[in-house]
């Protein structure tokens, strides 16, 4: 399963091999693509890419074994309920004990052929796709953040695949003036809607697993304070208004060498590499978004640096752009039922259970997708 922000452009074409590689490499027998933000932020201008992106993944050589596919992309941007969500399923032409769940009819059906459906999805009977409600975040400018749900059967674990995309955060100012911040508290809520809105009595629970773009953030009033332990920390105001502009924090030697420097989307941090080198363990202790849904949710061990925000510059595939603190927006959770279905052993040359980004080392656009490998724990294989 895999995650992904869509991207335009001249890095499509990497992004694809990079894909591809990775397919190629696990031969999975069942493929789960998401995307957030179809089109980009100019969706009006892009949705005819986006399109073609869709139409030459899902006619591509290197997916010609999977001779079942369901595509479903919301671009119908005129609509209300517009989430710039996009699901792709690729099944394998040996797997053949898969069935999809119909919403309407609440019953399974057999999956058979291309099913594709881009639009406004609504009357789509084997998709749920959900933008959250205005009145959730008065004070906030309401976006296409929300959530799309399928259901499957698969060797006769059923399951659902949630396509998440949760609100980011818009200043990094407003996100250090407290611990939480209140952009972690506003998604804290929609994960928590989520979770109860595929868990409530309309349809019977399954197992599901929730892959996207969270948009998690490290704890940045914490991380701040440990990155400018022996710093001098100045706070810049606005004359007029006696806003918060700017935060510095400089050596207090060394001829006041600028540590860190934040603003509403700059966050400048000289030692880059803090974020990219082995230090995962350390910055870990600053992720605790997650944390908060232990009750009901697992995660597999993360060993990968943060996933955004990668340069954008095709020369620069590992550095991080400094508009914001790096952190591990792009996430595969799951319920504990999930997580006991999941097999674990390493025999047979099996890859077992892989957590980790994708093209690590070739640019892919501001976030790294992430993937989960792992084979079904069932009673026929």
């Amino acid at each position: 399963m895999k995650t992904a922000c869509l991207l335009l452009g001249d890095i499509q074409r990497e992004w694809l091999q990079e894909l591809y590689k990775t397919i190629h490499s696990f031969k999975p027998k069942f493929i789960a693509l998401h995307f957030q933000e179809v089109g980009g932020k100019d969706y009006i201008v892009n949705m005819g890419h986006a399109e073609d992106f869709f139409g030459s993944l899902e006619s591509n050589e290197n997916m010609k074994d999977y001779d079942r596919v369901c595509i479903y992309v919301d671009k119908h941007f005129q609509a209300e309920g517009f989430t710039a969500l996009g699901s792709m399923y690729f099944i394998h032409k040996t797997l053949n004990n898969i069935y999809q769940y119909d919403f309407n009819a609440k019953d399974f059906k057999a999956v058979s052929g291309h099913n594709k459906y881009m639009g406004s999805l609504e009357g789509v009977t084997t998709v749920e796709k959900e933008k959250f409600p205005r009145h959730f975040w008065p004070d906030f400018k309401w976006s296409r953040k929300g959530f799309m749900r399928t259901r499957w059967i698969i060797h006769n674990q059923g399951l659902d695949l949630v396509n998440v995309h949760l609100f980011h955060d818009a200043s990094n100012l407003t996100a250090c003036e407290s611990s939480p911040s209140i952009y972690s508290a506003n998604r804290k809520n929609a994960l928590r809607y989520i979770i109860n809105r595929i868990s409530d009595n309309r349809f019977t629970p399954q197992p599901f697993f929730l892959f996207g773009d969270f948009n998690f953030r490290l704890d940045t009033l914490n991380l701040i304070q440990h990155l400018s332990t022996t710093a001098e920390v100045q706070t810049v105001r606005k004359d007029s208004n006696d806003k918060v502009e700017k935060i510095i924090c400089e050596e207090k030697d060394n001829d006041h060498q600028v540590l860190l420097q934040i603003e509403e989307k700059l966050f400048a941090y000289v030692h880059q590499a803090y974020f990219r080198e082995d230090n995962v363990s350390s910055l870990l202790k600053y992720d605790k978004e997650a944390a908060a849904f232990q009750d009901v949710i697992r995660e597999e061990d993360i060993t990968f640096p943060p996933s955004y925000p990668y340069s954008e510059d095709y020369t620069k595939p590992t550095q991080y752009m400094n508009t914001r603190c790096p952190a591990w927006c792009d996430r595969i959770l799951m319920s504990h039922t999930a997580q006991e279905f999941i097999h674990r052993r390493e025999d047979d040359g099996d890859h077992g259970i892989v957590y980790n980004t994708l093209g690590p080392n070739v640019c892919m656009g501001d976030h790294k997708p992430v993937f989960l490998f792992f084979s079904l724990r069932t009673t026929h294989h």
